[in-house]
């Protein structure tokens, strides 16, 4: 059956049928379509075939041998290339062991990480495409992974330097559990919530650490009936902790990303409804738009706050389903935020404004087609109730239409709305079309701003496709097409370059999508039209009017543009990069246009190109490549007619005026020989095929004109010689036409109307494709052989030294050299040769893998390849020795090796930008509704081309042969001869070819490091430099200075230090200096930890074997015999003891590096750094090493004693012993039995960890009993079902051990510290100034310290003890700050030493600590602070207990004055936050202490007191199943201060603050006491605002109106302290996230203050309204009662006594009327005009003498609130002029000459409209009738506007 009849049943079949499981025995999973378009696609299956089947056998050999490297990584790349070349193009069977066995390997603990990357990276691509597994042929355990990650990101040891991991590891490890995650097994989710569940203690950073675990790893694709197992274990308990917490930590973020990952893959199971006005008052408020008059934000919610893409996943769930909840919130959320998308506003927050609307179309498209278009797979199906409907659809495009069309002219650019428009285009093309047209007609028309039309154009292109296709949405669509093109055609401007570039992207994608075809003629022949085809029938008479008119257009741009115009004949002849880029628009949109002409077109537009182009003479360099562009793409189109017409006419002028052989040796050539030749070298640019007929004429021209002497002239010619070659020997498709078969059909068999906007079908694409036939590749060898052989048997002369040759002559033999190389690339076989050896051993084949790219090599011929090398070789050498500064005949030398090495018919630059555009073109025209690949043709055969290219570039894994070691060993020379520009070119060539070869690097390091030596006398200083840039590489390649194994780094970093002994080496040189800290920086910022042991597990083996068996297909490879596998195993235990043998050696070789004597500083440095690298976890540092550390802590440099300083806290935390630890039943301990559900908190059983003076463990007996916990969150929420901790003193390492009890290498340390002599130095260097005023605690050097005392105990404590009394004396900032890290470090270090010694450590630290605080300083104090926090930190507060009661004997004494009462309760507070819940009884002492000094006089202390009390409060929350807390709470505190304010409540006037800063004598009365209450109390709720979990807000509440009453109106700074802090405390509970309870408690509270007497509060509450009800809007919206309570307050606060309250009760009632919190109903409105109409009284004729009346009349206060009522519906749609506002506006222009204050508002609110409609006032005019136009234009230029 033919393939054209199969394709008309059912289904289409894959291009070329369904393979059946037939010969070749296996089903692939899914391969990569293109592959089947290729013109030689019948080989493919058997050479994938045999790739597989190699990589199954070498991959499973390798790992059976133990052989990771080379083999194990060699195998597993080749397994990632052969899925980019043919896709999952293997059996379900061999899918799951490869990814079984990555699995294993990725999971192996020791593996090196960038082994573990490699692999990570593969199995990603592996498990890629879900769709392909599903849950029954896989199942992937989770606990490996999580070890992983446990152990690489939140590794214990890479702070301390032992382990280094690059950057991108965190993202790779993310990603592999979120591919694996659907695998996991059903009872994962049980087993993650019991590991994960202890962590979560709200005060602690494990919750952030137990969320983002849940985050990435909670499987939520389970099927619904294993429901119970997966998210319904969690999910209540989680929501419940999100909607209950309300200050934005960090992890709230992390919750949301879960729940939009559960919402979307189970849409239609969970009912989220209870939870949706919440869930999008939190998107609102995470947006951070600016609200209100006097906002100030709260730091954390702009860090914090949701990512806008997980919350566009999650709203795109939730819509649909029977309750349409989301979609009325969704058009509420979009309703409020509107306003903010016009283009007059911005501010940082766009950003998040515009990412939402470019994602939340793009989501729903995705939804619509994972239900609708999708395959079915295994994963669950979204239910039918649950489906988006089509009304659902329209519902969402209507509500988010009006943003986007106002984002279009955003200042921000308009590709988002663009890109939204596009997907919205794709759902309802009738309802976002239109609009956007209706912008685009008056944009084209306009001439003054040129923005509109950049904007409107780019979002047609984005519909483009919709528009054009039309459908049975809007079938009107195409006729808008011919229009738009016309009135396109200006913006072909040559003065304003990005309108030139949109036009040119217009007029390129309509073409593209429609074929340019005169259809006038049918109407007469058919009457079977419908009325939109007869439309456009006729429409399409215009398409050769419109193409000739572009013509025009491109002849206007092109003539000035020429080089005597842009610029005088200055040296940049190169074009600009503006003029390259009008270049490309230029030549591609008139390329797409010819491909899509009718014939008859066509030829028209050819005639007139021919013409234009033979009838003036162009300058070569940037017209002329523009016009010779357009003659390419005419010529591209239709070759045989366009050829005959340019071919003859071309030869015959060169032939011309070449007749007289004189000009073959002009320098300067004329204008029409060079244009003319320019013009032929590109039409030849075509189908080879054709090209063939004018053979002769073309061989002519080249032999005349070759050898020009003009450079200008032969560098043409040579082109024509390389496009002719590439013109016949390569493999490309010869046309792009959107319809196969070309438009050249009679009318009555084909219609091009139904073709407009059709994609392409991949299943019949029908590529022509251009083959290279025999003729053509004898044509090309018969070229290479007339002009090529000729000019190498010159050179090679040359090189011998028989033939003295001019450069110019050289450049010019060489250029033609070159040229015939890049246009034969794909003839020429590549080099053969010797393979180099014994590079790497190894047990498996490294074999490379040869691909079939469309031509059989002709190995009868000679290779030009091979001959063009030896030849080129010889001559560089003989220039290099000769004539040096021939520096352009190198450059092109470089290029021809380059290429020699490399090309096989494409360059990678090339490739990699195609590629690039390629994909953009795809994003901009996809349907991704529909999927399945349906894009238009042209795309679909750039596509197969590009697989074709990928395959000849695909040069992995190549052999290293003899030849290419000569050509990279030259390259080398190049890269450090004398001239920079030629080291530059030469080294970016040579790493190219680094990459490309097996281990070539082993065999070149050695000869880049020999011009390192420092023992060599002849190396100049080029070379040095050369050599050191060839170590550094470039940004992408290879670094050779730091290949991640051992053997290279052995010789490269010894040589790097010794170098600074090397005679070339100069530190006066910049450059020189330059290189080397970009060396040392390099190295550091790339190097990860490399491995020692490489040992495989036998789990690993066992699925290497099944992998190795496994059939279809395979190779017959016997078995692997146990010897082998003997073999295999030693090999790799011997590799496992040359690294070891390496690394020791490596350390040592640096140390003797380091040591040298006359070593300059710098090398010192960089040696040093370099050892500092090599600390590692599993090793102890070498003796040597430790020695050398530990006596440069005293070094005189002080980079060196920092890095001395870390380098030895890693190697103290090397050496230390390990503590054993027994788990034990925290129930027992506690007596009560283990909570039945979940309740976090203080409960009976967590009771024991709580600190309790009257059990705290003072005498040996009662410490030993003591069960003590670390770590913090242990108890809080769950216990962890092994609880873990140290066991008693007497099974742990002995302390006081004498000197010959420790290792050597603890002796080494021993030594130095207990020599006082040595301390005495260190703490000397320990307490200098690094840099003045930005010292702080140093980490590094605490670890030091704790590290000492931990690993020695005691030991050193009377060496030390002298020291740390005299520092602690000195009042300077640097002693006190050494101090404090000594101290810290011994209070941690001191954990497991013995009752004893930790008492007797306390008699001396206490009187130290006492003397400490009360020296404390401004400078130190934070210092202080952090080193009492460090103590603390992970510690039982009971072992702790000396500190404690220490820092609370008198926190606050008055006696150093209230700064050191400030910091006394600063280093406190530091203290108590890191205990947590651990320690209410302090927190309960504190608080008491504390209540009655709160009337503090000085704003230092009070400012810490907030604070203090802010953290004695956090315990206190509110989260779900929390049991209420032992700590202080929050209600009973407030109600003991608002009893000392009842004096402040109870009066009315004005509160001033009239305290003076000092204390008086005597009592002072209440007023006063109360005011200096309420001032810290101000402190700490603003304190509280950022921190705390959840706000206390029924408290606050009670605070509210006083505050209220004190807050300043004016926005003026010179308030005193209480007022703006009273502002400042309302600004931030304004924003406060308000639980659905509180509502009727705040309302009531600001009903309550609208009664007040104080104009000031009124105002107050107004403002305060704005910010909240946005903040929280939709939990407002979910309460009716609430928007009738809040409408009301505001339209009565309209008739307020006071001007200013009723002018902002306006502001605000527009406000909500803006956000569409309120709607403008006709009620409002009648009220409004009924206040209007309120009498005024009659004026009294008054004395001139009298005094007016101030009081306004009662009269005149309601006629003005009708004015501003109605003032606020007009300014509260500042965008368009809905229908009622024409009437309004009369209504207010009516009260123009009322009395004021009226008059002045309806002035204010009619120059406010004017200004907001002023923009668009075109399209707003519509609106009115002509009379009221008249009175509005009468208005606003009225002579009363100027008065």
């Amino acid at each position: 059956m033919e393939l054209a009849e199969r394709a008309r049943v059912g289904e289409p079949p894959e291009p070329g049928g369904r393979p059946e499981p037939g010969p070749r025995g296996f089903l692939p999973q899914k391969e990569i379509v293109y592959n089947k378009l290729l013109p030689y696609a019948e080989r493919l299956d058997a050479e994938s075939d045999l790739q597989l089947a190699q990589i199954k056998c070498n991959l499973g050999r390798a790992v059976q041998l133990q052989e990771l490297w080379p083999g194990g990584l060699f195998w597993t790349r080749k397994l990632s290339t052969y899925i980019r070349l043919y896709g999952r193009k293997f059996s379900k069977e061999d899918h799951v062991l490869f990814i079984k066995l990555l699995y294993e390997l990725v999971s192996i603990p020791k593996l090196e990480i960038s082994m573990m990357q490699g692999f990570a990276r593969l199995l990603i691509n592996l498990l890629k495409k879900k769709e392909l597994l599903s849950r029954d042929d896989l199942e992937l355990p989770w606990r490996p992974l999580y070890d992983m990650v446990e152990r690489i990101l939140y590794s214990k040891t890479e702070h301390l330097g032992l382990n280094w991991f690059p950057n991108s590891v965190e993202n790779i490890l993310k990603t592999l559990v979120k591919s694996c995650r659907p695998y996991f097994p059903a009872d994962a989710t049980a087993e993650m919530l019991e590991e994960w569940r202890p962590l979560m203690c709200p005060f602690d950073v494990t919750m952030q650490k137990a969320i983002t675990y849940f985050e990435i790893f909670l499987p939520t694709s389970l099927p619904p009936e294993l429901h119970h197992k997966g998210f319904k274990l969690w999910f209540d308990e989680l929501i419940g902790l999100w909607v209950s917490v309300q200050n934005l930590p960090q992890w709230e973020g992390q919750l949301v990303n879960l729940f939009a990952r559960l919402a979307t893959d189970n849409i239609g199971y969970i009912d989220w409804d209870p939870y949706v006005p919440k869930i999008f008052t939190r998107i609102l408020r995470s947006l951070n738009l600016p609200v209100g008059s006097s906002q100030v934000l709260v730091p954390r919610f702009l860090t914090n706050a949701y990512d806008i893409g997980h919350a566009v996943i999650w709203i795109t769930a939730m819509m649909g389903g029977p309750s349409k909840l989301v979609q009325k919130h969704l058009a509420g959320l979009f309703n409020s935020i509107t306003s903010f998308y016009h283009p007059s506003n911005n501010g940082r927050w766009l950003n998040k404004l515009m990412k939402l609307l470019q994602r939340l179309p793009n989501s729903v498209v995705r939804r619509l087609h994972r239900e609708r278009y999708k395959k079915p797979s295994w994963l669950t199906p979204v239910p039918d109730s649950h489906k988006l409907t089509d009304q659902d659809v329209t519902d969402f495009v209507q509500c988010i239409i009006q943003p986007v069309l106002l984002a279009m002219f955003s200042k921000t650019g308009s590709l988002e709305a663009a890109q939204a428009l596009q997907n919205l285009a794709l759902m309802r093309p009738e309802l976002v079309i239109p609009p956007v047209l209706e912008r685009t007609y008056p944009a084209l028309e306009t001439l003054t701003e040129p923005h509109q039309l950049t904007a409107t154009l780019s979002c047609v292109i984005g519909v483009a496709r919709s528009l054009v296709s039309g459908g049975r949405w809007f079938p009107e669509g195409p006729t808008h097409m011919l229009p738009l093109l016309m009135r396109a055609l200006p913006g072909v401007d040559p003065n304003d370059f990005s309108k030139c570039m949109i036009t040119f992207q217009f007029i390129a994608t309509f073409s593209t999508l429609v074929p340019l075809v005169d259809c006038s003629s049918v109407l007469q022949e058919r009457n079977d039209l419908t009325e939109v085809e007869r439309e456009l029938c006729s429409a399409t008479a215009e398409f050769e009017d419109f193409v000739l008119q572009f013509m025009d257009r491109c002849f206007g741009l092109i003539e000035s543009s020429t080089l005597e115009q842009t610029r005088e004949e200055t040296e940049t002849e190169k074009m600009t990069h503006l003029e390259s880029l009008v270049e490309l628009g230029l030549s591609s949109t008139f390329s797409t246009i010819l491909t899509q002409c009718s014939k008859e077109i066509f030829m028209v537009a050819l005639q007139k190109v021919f013409n234009f182009s033979t009838s003036h003479i162009f300058e070569t360099r940037v017209a002329g490549r523009m016009v010779a562009d357009m003659c390419r793409a005419a010529v591209k189109c239709c070759p045989e007619e366009s050829l005959k017409l340019f071919v003859p006419h071309c030869c015959s002028v060169i032939t011309q005026l070449t007749m007289n052989d004189d000009v073959l040796n002009d320098e300067e050539l004329d204008k029409e020989l060079l244009w003319n030749l320019q013009l032929l070298s590109e039409i030849t640019r075509v189908d080879g095929r054709k090209l063939l007929l004018y053979r002769e004429q073309l061989v002519n021209i080249l032999q005349r004109t070759l050898h020009l002497t003009c450079k200008q002239g032969y560098t043409l010619s040579c082109n024509l010689l390389h496009h002719l070659l590439r013109s016949t020997t390569l493999i490309y498709p010869t046309e792009y036409c959107s319809v196969p078969g070309g438009f050249d059909k009679p009318p009555s068999e084909y219609f091009p109307i139904k073709d407009w906007g059709k994609p392409g079908d991949l299943w019949n694409l029908g590529i022509q494709w251009h083959v290279p036939s025999l003729e053509e590749v004898s044509f090309a060898f018969y070229l290479l052989d007339s002009f090529l052989q000729p000019e190498l048997i010159k050179l090679q002369h040359c090189g011998d030294g028989k033939l003295e040759m001019s450069r110019d002559d050289i450049l010019q033999s060489l250029t033609i050299v070159h040229n015939c190389l890049i246009g034969s690339g794909n003839l020429l076989p590549p080099l053969k040769g010797e393979p180099v050896t014994n590079l790497v051993p190894s047990m498996v084949s490294l074999e490379e893998t040869k691909l079939y790219t469309g031509l059989e090599y002709d190995l009868s011929r000679e290779n030009h390849r091979e001959a063009i090398a030896a030849v080129i070789r010889k001559l560089l050498n003989h220039i290099l020795d000769n004539s040096e500064d021939d520096t352009k005949s190198l450059f092109l030398i470089i290029k021809i090796i380059g290429d020699l090495l490399q090309f096989q018919g494409s360059h990678k630059h090339e490739f990699d930008s195609r590629w690039k555009s390629f994909n953009l073109v795809k994003k901009s025209m996809e349907n991704r509704l529909h999927g399945k690949k349906q894009h238009i043709r042209a795309l679909l055969i750039d596509r197969v081309m590009l697989q074709h290219e990928l395959r000849t570039l695909t040069v992995e894994g190549c052999e290293y042969k003899k030849i290419h070691q000569d050509m990279i060993r030259d390259l080398l020379r190049l890269s450090t001869s004398s001239y920079s520009q030629v080291r530059n070119k030469a080294q970016q060539t040579f790493f190219a070819a680094l990459g490309a070869y097996n281990f070539c690097c082993r065999d070149i390091i050695p000869l880049v490091l020999e011009f390192l030596r420092p023992d060599r006398q002849d190396v100049t200083q080029q070379q040095f430099k050369g050599a050191l840039y060839c170590l550094l590489g470039n940004h992408s390649g290879v670094c050779l200075a730091n290949l991640h194994d051992w053997d290279c780094i052995v010789q490269t970093w010894p040589a790097i230090v010794s170098s600074g002994l090397s005679q070339a080496m100069s530190l006066e040189k910049p450059s020189i200096v330059r290189l080397f800290d970009d060396l040392a920086e390099k190295i550091h910022r790339q190097y990860e930890t490399i491995g020692l042991d490489f040992t495989i597990p036998k789990s690993c083996v066992e699925i290497a074997e099944l992998l190795q068996q496994s059939k279809n297909p395979s190779m017959n490879q016997i078995l692997l015999s146990p010897e082998k596998i003997k073999e295999g195993i030693k090999r790799q235990q011997e590799k496992n003891a040359d690294a070891l043998r390496n690394y020791e050696n490596l350390v040592d070789t640096l140390l003797d590096g380091v040591e040298q004597r006359n070593l300059p500083w710098k090398f010192e440095h960089i040696g040093i750094g370099l050892l500092s690298l090599l600390l590692r976890d599993d090793r102890v540092l070498p003796l040597r090493a430790i020695r050398f550390f530990v006596e440069n802590l005293n070094h005189d440099a002080i980079v060196v004693r920092k890095m001395a300083i870390s380098a030895v806290a890693g190697i103290l935390k090397q050496l230390k012993r390990t503590h054993k630890k027994l788990t034990i039943n925290p129930c027992e301990i506690s007596g009560y039995p283990k909570p039945t559900q979940i309740i976090a908190g203080d409960r009976p059983d967590n009771h024991w960890l709580h600190y309790d003076s009257k059990t705290l463990p003072r005498t040996k007996k009662e410490w030993e009993s003591s069960c003590f916990v670390e770590k913090t969150h242990w108890g809080y929420y769950t216990w962890p079902k092994n609880m873990v901790v140290y066991a008693g003193v007497e099974e742990q390492p002995k302390l006081g051990r004498s000197r010959e009890d420790m290792t050597e290498a603890e002796q080494i340390v021993f030594d130095h510290f207990s020599d006082p002599k040595f301390v005495e130095q260190l703490i000397t260097f320990l307490s200098l100034e690094d840099r003045k005023g930005k010292d702080k605690f140093n980490p590094r050097r605490f670890c030091l310290f704790k590290g000492i005392f931990r690993n020695f105990d005691d030991a050193f404590l009377p060496v030390l003890k002298p020291h740390l009394e005299r520092l602690v004396a000195d009042s300077h900032e640097s002693t006190q700050r050494c101090v404090a890290e000594i101290i810290a470090g011994l209070i941690r270090g001191s954990k497991h030493w013995t009752f004893e010694k930790v008492e007797k450590l306390w008699e001396l630290l206490c009187p130290l600590l006492r003397t400490a605080l009360s020296n404390i300083t401004v400078e130190t104090y934070n210092d202080w602070g952090a080193c009492i926090a460090t103590s603390c930190e992970s510690r039982d507060p009971r072992k702790l207990h000396w500190l404690f009661e220490l820092l609370l004997e008198s926190p606050l004494s008055g006696e150093g004055g209230s700064f050191v009462d400030a910091c006394r309760l600063y280093v406190l507070q530091g203290g108590l936050a890191q205990q947590e819940w651990r320690v209410p009884e302090l927190l309960h002492r504190l608080l008491k202490y504390l209540e009655p000094k709160l009337t503090q006089v000085y704003k230092n202390v009070r400012e810490r007191i907030g604070s203090v009390l802010t953290y004695i409060f956090m315990i206190d929350v509110s989260l779900p199943n929390t049991a209420p807390t032992t700590s202080p709470h929050v209600p009973e505190f407030t109600a003991r201060i608002l009893e000392k304010l009842k004096p402040l409540m109870d009066v009315d006037e004005e509160i001033q603050n009239h305290v003076m800063e000092e204390n008086g004598i005597g009592e002072e009365d209440e007023r006063t006491q109360g005011i200096k209450l309420l001032k810290t109390i101000l402190k700490w709720l603003m304190a509280s605002a950022g921190r705390s979990f959840s706000t206390a807000v029924t408290e606050q509440l009670q605070l509210l109106p006083l505050f209220f009453k004190i807050a300043p109106v004016e926005n003026d700074n010179s308030y005193d302290e209480l007022k703006r802090d009273a502002k400042l405390c309302l600004s931030l509970m304004s924003q406060g996230l308000l639980y659905p309870h509180q509502v009727p408690l705040v309302l009531q509270v600001l009903k309550q203050t609208a009664r007040s007497s104080s104009w000031h509060a009124r105002y107050t509450i107004l403002t305060y309204l704005q910010t909240m009800v946005f903040y929280n809007l939709f939990i407002f919206l979910n309460n009716e009662d609430a928007v009738k309570d809040i409408r009301w307050l505001v339209i009565s606060l309209l008739e307020d006594e006071q001007l200013e309250v009723r002018e902002m009760a306006a502001t605000t009632l527009s406000g909500l009327l803006q956000c569409n919190f309120l709607t403008m109903d006709s009620p409002m409105q009648i009220h409004f005009e009924q206040l209007c109409k309120t009498k005024l009284p009659k004026k009294r004729k008054r004395d001139p003498g009298s005094v007016g009346d101030t009081i306004p009349s009662a009269e005149l206060v309601k006629r003005h609130a009708g004015v501003l009522g109605l003032g606020a519906c007009v300014l509260s749609s500042p965008y368009d002029v809905p229908t009622w506002m024409p009437q309004l506006l009369m209504n207010l222009s009516a009260h123009l000459n009322d009395p004021q204050p009226i008059e002045m508002t309806v002035k204010k609110t009619l120059s406010n409209f004017r200004r907001t409609h002023h923009d668009n006032w075109q399209e707003h005019k519509q609106q009115f009738t002509d009379d009221q136009l008249l009175v509005l234009t009468d208005l606003l230029v009225s002579p009363c506007y100027y008065a």
